[in-house]
């Protein structure tokens, strides 16, 4: 794990491990308590990242949508959403979707550093458009955004994206909503992708709270060892108290 912003990562998956279905329209998996709790991440988030194809498929705002918690990041003296982040190798980003609407939150454009010129000439201003090396790493991503001064940073997918951060081990917290249903179609896209990953064999996750959400499950996992630190700081006993547990 780099020393960056704490990486929480959460996902709705279905019973068997997609993420969605493999033609549209998109499959809701969460229900109206879950997207409001994941609101509520996203509001003490300082960026929310997706893949490129996330924003060409699911063409997200990826703003917090409580007017309440708004008005309490905008009165700490932020924006009232987190920044915006994706990361492209081809550059096949519209500058008209969602992802780049004229609202009051920042946009920045990760990608291989020989694409930047033509991405910036294609977004023009709707982002701010980095170049970082020939090919962009999670973990090149993660410490440019730590040093642009983001310290919490909410990762949302798309399943590309999710295996990256994963098996790169940037991950200090994980969240997983299961929804009750069944997908049963290969060719729809699954929550990780084959990858060596850190929680195999010998090392396990940690999980710290599981509980319903709705007809949801969400369980959170501890990635990391600063998860404890981070649940402190937050006043999160419930999360503390179950990790000390697990290791007692």
């Amino acid at each position: 794990m780099i020393d960056g912003p704490y990486v929480t990562l959460s996902s709705a998956i279905s019973l068997d491990g997609y993420l969605d279905t493999a033609n549209p329209p998109r499959l809701a998996l969460s229900n109206a308590a879950d997207f409001d709790r994941v609101d509520e991440v996203r509001a003490g988030s300082d960026a929310i990242l997706v893949g490129a194809r996330t924003v060409r498929r699911d063409n997200p705002r990826l703003l917090v949508r409580s007017a309440d918690r708004q008005s309490r990041r905008e009165a700490a003296g932020r924006s009232r959403s987190p920044w915006k982040v994706t990361v492209t190798a081809s550059g096949d980003l519209d500058p008209k979707a969602a992802f780049f609407a004229d609202d009051d939150t920042t946009k920045i454009v990760y990608c291989p550093s020989s694409k930047a010129k033509r991405i910036r000439r294609r977004l023009g201003r709707a982002a701010v458009v980095v170049g970082l090396g020939e090919e962009v790493t999670m973990a090149g991503l993660v410490a440019d955004l730590g040093d642009r001064g983001v310290r919490r940073l909410m990762v949302e997918g798309g399943g590309t994206i999710l295996t990256q951060f994963l098996s790169s081990d940037l991950v200090d917290e994980l969240h997983l909503a299961v929804a009750p249903i069944f997908v049963g179609d290969r060719k729809a896209p699954r929550f990780v992708g084959d990858a060596a990953f850190p929680w195999m064999n010998g090392r396990r996750a940690t999980p710290v709270d599981v509980r319903m959400v709705g007809d949801v499950v969400l369980v959170r996992y501890a990635l990391s060892e600063r998860f404890v630190q981070d649940a402190v700081e937050q006043s999160d006993a419930t999360a503390v108290q179950s990790m000390v547990l697990g290791r007692s």
